[in-house]
């Protein structure tokens, strides 16, 4: 067999059958920012089967452009136990209970910590819908297809993929709960959207609110400021962090799995 066609065999063999398998999970996260990413890390540590969706062909959401491109993001003293779990350097930064990042290290750690833990990321896939179910109205999984396939403007059916609860990590559109308002009304959420900047009350409303939206579905994240119609940040991530460890609680608590 020729070296090409090997290669093309290997590629297309191994990736449907890992599409297949993950074509079920115990949790979806859709958005590979700082907090899906946190998110999944907890999770799978838990021995759940987590897949991660990300539309883009790279993770780390808005790290990787620091603080409108200078390369360091900022958090403070409460993010420091996540930072030690996914062995994240930080700086102490001259005012009492704040640190700086590199933004480079902390996206690829994220991304290295959710991933060793036994997380699978997929790039490049994007959700178009939700797959629900009635009586009463809870979330079971997702529909995607490639994000190429959006970018040529090509109308193609997705694929299905199933989950135990799906989070909505998807930043400042939430992507998810905003389709479950426009196609679900039965839930009666709605997405306001978020408001101007207000770091300390951002940093921590977006804690406080992350959670469970409907059975099934939960928000984490920017997704919960643009929910919940709460202040943005901008580069301080500690509520980011934060909110990926609390929803990966709750999830947890609610699939029975011991803490």
């Amino acid at each position: 067999m020729e070296l090409e066609s090997i290669i093309t065999r290997l590629v297309v063999e191994e990736s449907a059958r890992e599409l297949v398998e993950l074509s079920e999970s115990d949790v979806l996260v859709v958005g590979a920012g700082p907090s899906g990413l946190t998110a999944a890390k907890y999770l799978a540590d838990k021995h759940l089967k987590v897949v991660v969706l990300e539309k883009r062909l790279s993770y780390g959401g808005g790290i990787g452009g620091g603080g409108s491109l200078f390369h360091k993001v900022v958090v403070d003293e409460r993010a420091l136990p996540v930072l030690g779990d996914f062995k994240v350097r930080y700086k102490a930064a001259g005012v009492a209970g704040y640190y700086v990042v590199d933004s480079a290290e902390l996206m690829s750690k994220l991304a290295a910590g959710a991933l060793d833990s036994g997380a699978k990321i997929i790039l490049g896939a994007e959700v178009e819908d939700l797959v629900v179910r009635d009586n009463p109205l809870r979330v079971v999984g997702v529909m995607f297809k490639w994000s190429a396939i959006t970018a040529a403007g090509l109308h193609v059916d997705p694929l299905f993929a199933l989950s135990r609860a799906v989070v909505d990590a998807t930043g400042h559109e939430a992507v998810l709960v905003s389709i479950l308002s426009r196609k679900n009304r039965v839930a009666g959420v709605a997405v306001p959207g978020e408001r101007s900047g207000f770091a300390e009350r951002a940093e921590r409303d977006v804690v406080e609110y992350t959670g469970r939206m409907v059975p099934g579905l939960y928000v984490a994240g920017m997704s919960v400021a643009a929910v919940h119609g709460l202040h943005r940040m901008g580069p301080i991530f500690t509520g980011m962090l934060l909110s990926g460890r609390k929803v990966a609680e709750a999830i947890a608590r609610d699939l029975g799995v011991p803490q």
